[in-house]
Order: C-alpha cells, then sequence, then structure tokens
C-alpha cells in the first residue's frame, strides 16, 4: 500500500479557485459575500497553519502541562464563539460562562473516556491523539450549545406571555434541546450512504485501512454524539434556570438588548 500523497502549495492554490468562483458569483448576483468568503478563508489559513505548528511542536513535548494549556485554550476559543453568535446572551458572566463550562465538563470527559477506555495511548493524555479528539468533539458540541442556547433564549423571547402563563416552558426547552442535536442526529443518519465523515476520509487518505477507519469513525461519532448532548443538555437547563427566580417567573431582565443585525 503506497504512503499518502503529498500536496505542494499549488495545490492548494488550484483548490482556492473554486472561492474565486463563488466570490465572482457573490459579485455578479450582488449577494454581498465575497469579503466574508475571503475574510472567512484567510481566517482559515491563518488558523491552520498556526495550528500545525503548535501540534508539531506538543507532538515532540508529550507534556501534560502543555496539553492541558493546548486543550483549555481550544474550550475558551470554543466558548467565545458560541456566545458571539447569540442574539441574545445572558447578561454577566453567564453570558459566556455557561455555555464554556458546559463544553468543557462534557467534551472532557467524552475525551478522556475515549483515551482511557478505548484508545489508550501511552502516555494517556499523547496530544497526537487527545487533541484532534478533543477537537472534533468540540467542535460539535459547539454547534450544539449555541444551538441550544439560542433556541432557548429567542424562544423565551418570543413566547414570554404563554411562559409566563405557565403553558409553554417545556415546549421551549424542547425545542431547543432538538434545535442542538439535528446537527448530529442529521451527521450521525447520513455517514456511510450519503457523505464519509472527515476522520474516516483522512485516515483512509493517509493509507489506514478501510474498515479500521470505520472502526475509528463510528468511535467518535458516538463521542462526539454523548458530548454534544451532555454539554447542550447542561447549558439549556443552565440557561432555563438563570432565565427563572425562585417563584418560576421568567426573568427576561437577564437577557441582553437583540443583536443589531445593520
Amino acid at each position: 500500500m503506497s504512503g499518502p500523497i503529498g500536496l505542494a502549495p499549488a495545490d492548494l492554490a488550484l483548490a482556492a479557485t473554486l472561492l474565486l468562483v463563488s466570490a465572482g458569483l457573490s459579485i455578479w448576483l450582488q449577494l454581498r459575500l465575497e469579503w466574508k468568503l475571503a475574510i472567512a478563508a484567510t481566517r482559515m489559513v491563518v488558523q491552520l497553519v498556526l495550528v500545525g505548528l503548535v501540534l508539531k511542536w506538543l507532538f515532540v513535548l508529550v507534556s501534560p502541562f502543555w496539553t492541558g494549556l493546548a486543550a483549555l485554550a481550544m474550550v475558551l476559543f470554543a466558548g467565545r464563539e458560541a456566545m458571539a453568535r447569540q442574539e441574545r446572551k445572558l447578561t454577566g458572566w453567564w453570558g459566556y460562562g455557561l455555555g464554556t463550562t458546559s463544553m468543557l465538563i462534557a467534551a472532557t470527559l467524552a475525551t478522556v473516556f475515549a483515551l482511557t477506555m478505548q484508545i489508550r495511548p501511552e502516555p494517556w493524555f499523547d496530544p497526537r491523539y487527545s487533541i484532534p479528539l478533543l477537537g472534533m468533539i468540540l467542535g460539535n458540541a459547539m454547534t450544539g450549545v449555541s444551538l441550544g442556547l439560542y433556541t432557548l433564549t429567542t424562544g423565551a423571547w418570543r413566547e414570554r406571555a404563554a411562559i409566563e402563563a405557565r403553558i409553554a416552558l417545556g415546549a421551549v426547552l424542547r425545542g431547543a434541546m432538538t434545535a442542538a442535536l439535528m446537527p448530529i442526529i442529521n451527521s450521525m443518519a447520513a455517514a456511510g450512504v450519503v457523505s464519509l465523515p472527515g476522520m474516516m476520509t483522512g485516515q483512509i487518505l493517509s493509507g489506514v485501512e478501510p474498515m479500521e477507519a470505520v472502526k475509528y469513525q463510528i468511535l467518535v461519532m458516538f463521542l462526539i454524539a454523548g458530548g454534544t448532548a451532555l454539554g447542550a443538555f447542561g447549558a439549556v437547563i443552565g440557561g432555563a434556570y438563570r432565565l427563572s427566580d425562585a417563584r418560576h417567573r421568567l426573568r427576561l431582565d437577564r437577557l441582553s438588548a437583540a443583536k443589531s443585525n445593520g
């Protein structure tokens, strides 16, 4: 079996022409998305290059301190991204802390569980395994938490009259959890038939035997689903607690004003 096929900078530049075509269509149709595409693509390249350099350094050190510090930085950044996607944020510490804490607990539990019970690298915190695994779980948990909180806060504001009449809070909570888990449910339902998930595809391209790649992908999908559900459940229940007082009255004063779209 041949090894992985290397990519030259010219190969990446050629792939980027697809974005140029998309930007051209945006200009032609007056969608005003060309600059967003350019900024997102530039940010992606810079971030991935920096991450590649950091991972190369971490793989040499194999230090629990530096691996833990890198993992903490990932969680803190994910918390900021989840908060930035909210139209109406919880005020005070809750706006950032609730989603971040939920993701920290859920992603850490799922990652440590996999490292110590299934994959079992030596040492167990080996960054070659722990950081990519945490990244996959955390990325999906971030989507679930942000969608769950968004649906909860906007739903509480929209249905405030019914909630105050004690008839709609359960429906809002169910809607928030459904929105949080729908992306990972769709991903699991489509895996293998509609799409080949990223980790499996990457392993196959790097020369791993297909059935071994399948087993790793199944493991990762279970971990992602569990981590996303735990994180979203914690964030939504915590958000519902914050939006009510000891007498179960709705406290919309604990929400910030709606984000301007202008």
